[in-house]
């Protein structure tokens, strides 16, 4: 984990398997990434029925965009997981994969069901916002 990123938790409110806040100090870069979307290389959408795929998928995605940053996973400071689903169990599936490949990063999480997503067959969204060391120019 970046050691200038602080997760927030609480012996307040229930014991998650997630950070509550997420502290930022002042003097690093706020990075705000598009939504990770299951698009293969080629722009497809893998199977429409495969929430475990799809997640993984966006994982990957959103991977590859925080390189493009020179960031990692442990730079991300929330997400908020869309799902398209009108079944619990599919939001259970995707943040199950989606939380094992962010490790002991529990990440401030926001996990959300809705109707429909932008590409066709796509079931699963990952936004980031992610915070890493001042770049000089």
């Amino acid at each position: 984990m970046n050691r200038k990123i602080s997760l927030i938790h609480s012996n307040h409110l229930a014991q998650v398997d997630y950070a509550y806040a997420s502290r930022v100090p002042a003097g690093m870069d706020l990075l705000f990434l598009a939504g990770a979307c299951p698009l293969t290389k080629e722009g497809h959408v893998p199977d429409s029925s495969d929430v475990e795929l799809q997640a993984k998928l966006c994982v990957e995605n959103l991977k590859a965009a925080l390189g493009e940053c020179n960031a990692k996973l442990e730079d991300i400071v929330y997400t908020r997981i869309l799902v398209a689903t009108q079944n619990q169990s599919d939001l259970v599936t995707a943040w199950e994969v989606i939380r094992e490949e962010f490790g002991n990063h529990d990440v401030p999480s926001t996990l959300s069901g809705v109707t429909v997503l932008g590409y066709s067959n796509q079931l699963v969204e990952i936004e980031a916002f992610a915070a890493v060391e001042k770049t000089i120019d």
